[in-house]
């Protein structure tokens, strides 16, 4: 469980990275959506290789299925409702968060941040060791990330401190969902483990389409595809490696 903790926060401290990142330096708004992108199209590959396709292998298409469907479902549902009480654009780099209640934007972080490392903790289930490709990925991913929502939230009129505080404390949560992601899931079943597997992988790319590449999209235009696709054959190539 320890091992997972530390692979998870790892993972989670790439988010103190970017922030750093976003309040020293001027970041060119189409970096910032170049980097968007190339860590959406990482995460999903290594959704698609080190959970879903493993989960299929192991459990089988029901468990995987409903577990997509109940994953998409449930990170829809808490992000509408955080939507609502002031969450909408906290990863966005143009300062919309300002209006935004502090603490949905607190919660929505939280949101985005703990299917991927309960992954990261899963992928330890299997006796081996870590799943490096989604460790990498969840990094890769995680600086634009907060990168992007550092640029923002700055512009909306939070402190550095605020933000950086933000971004640590979802770093040890981090830690503690994928020490949870393995913890809880020591001694189940094939068919279960399948299930949770593929229920973060469904949160992950709900997250993706909801956050990460609409950010891309704005800055990037019609060259998003291809740097999506860069980073998705960078994960491919170090889960292979793996």
């Amino acid at each position: 469980m320890l091992e997972a903790a530390f692979w998870g926060f790892v993972g989670g401290f790439a988010l103190i990275v970017g922030a750093v990142i976003g309040l020293v330096l001027r970041t060119p708004p189409r970096v910032v959506g170049i980097v968007m992108a190339f860590g959406a199209g990482v995460l999903i590959s290594a959704v698609a290789f080190e959970l879903v396709e493993e989960g299929f292998e192991s459990g089988g298409a029901v468990p995987v299925l409903l577990g997509l469907a109940g994953g998409a479902l449930a990170f829809f549902v808490g992000d509408t409702i955080l939507d609502h009480r002031g969450a909408r654009h906290r990863k966005r780099s143009g300062g919309q968060q300002a209006g935004g209640a502090a603490s949905a934007i607190v919660l929505g972080a939280m949101l985005d941040g703990i299917p991927e490392s309960a992954a990261i903790g899963v992928s330890l289930l299997g006796g081996g060791g870590v799943g490096v490709a989604m460790v990498a990925a969840v990094f890769l991913s995680n600086v634009p990330e907060s990168l992007s929502a550092a640029v923002g939230l700055r512009k909306a009129g939070h402190s550095p401190r605020w933000i950086l505080g933000l971004w640590s404390g979802v770093a040890l949560i981090s830690a503690v969902a994928a020490a949870a992601g393995y913890g809880l899931l020591g001694g189940a079943s094939p068919v279960a483990v399948a299930a949770v597997q593929a229920f973060a992988a469904g949160a992950v790319l709900t997250m993706l389409a909801d956050t990460m590449m609409p950010e891309g999209f704005e800055h990037v235009g019609d060259s998003t595809g291809l740097v999506t696709c860069a980073g998705f054959i960078t994960a491919f190539l170090l889960h292979q490696a793996g």
